[in-house]
């Protein structure tokens, strides 16, 4: 590791569940990142503000002036852009040793196993359910634990899914068997932007968990954050063994 790299990342390094050789399997980490939206853009940047050496970002979308509330990669010099190139510039001018692979693209079925090839993990921070289960679908194939956030009005959740893991593991399909009847975008209902901070950087919190080892990642657990009453709790996900994407 060069001393450019031990002075940026000098906090990680101190904590007993990191240390060099957590920051070291960060810098080899492969992470792919679906959704450059109000969940992507911050767990982008606290990855790779982590040292996380590459980031494969898959969005279609160009910025406009209503994503800034909450999407805050972006800045209003961005605006019409597509939004992963914005996203590797920003990231960038954090860390140039970081390694950007950007996608103009809508991930779903049909691309997904080779945007996934060769990653560690995928975080989801898309916004439909279509797109959530063939993500959902692609992790499984390729083996590789998937970090989960929703968000809504003033609550979101995340939650790590990994049924390769074993029998104690559930997956997307587990939790949401089916299309919500009544599912609605942010569009439509608003949203507070900070929630979207919040979660983004729990899912970011779970792929650095999951690639030094430390701690316990959200497998088989689901934690919900209250915007309102602030508070914060964690409840039990068994596998379904009825699952269509994971059970027998």
């Amino acid at each position: 590791m060069r001393k450019t790299d031990i002075d940026r990342h000098a906090r990680h390094i101190l904590l007993k569940e990191i240390g060099g050789p957590g920051q070291a399997r960060l810098g080899a980490a492969k992470v792919v990142i679906i959704g450059a939206g109000g969940l992507g853009t911050p767990a982008a940047l606290y990855l790779a503000a982590a040292g996380v050496g590459t980031l494969r970002i898959i969005d279609p979308d160009t910025v406009s002036l209503d994503n800034l509330q909450r999407q805050v990669l972006f800045r209003t010099a961005d605006i019409d852009r597509p939004k992963v190139d914005a996203a590797r510039d920003a990231l960038q001018a954090l860390d140039p040793a970081v390694s950007i692979e950007t996608h103009a693209m809508r991930a779903d079925a049909s691309n997904l196993p080779a945007l996934l090839e060769r990653a560690d993990l995928v975080l989801d921070g898309c916004d439909d359910f279509a797109t959530r289960f063939a993500v959902n679908d692609a992790a499984i194939a390729a083996r590789i634990p998937l970090a989960s956030g929703a968000v809504g009005r003033w609550d979101g959740q995340v939650a790590t899914f990994a049924p390769h893991l074993g029998a104690h593991a559930p997956c997307y399909r587990c939790l949401v068997p089916d299309i919500p009847p009544d599912a609605e975008s942010c569009a439509v209902t608003g949203i507070v932007g900070a929630i979207t901070g919040i979660v983004g950087t729990l899912m970011a919190l779970e792929a650095i968990k999951l690639i030094t080892g430390a701690g316990e990642p959200l497998i088989g657990r689901v934690q919900i954050v209250d915007g309102l009453s602030g508070a914060l709790r964690t409840v039990k996900l068994a596998r379904d063994p009825a699952c269509e994407a994971c059970g027998e």
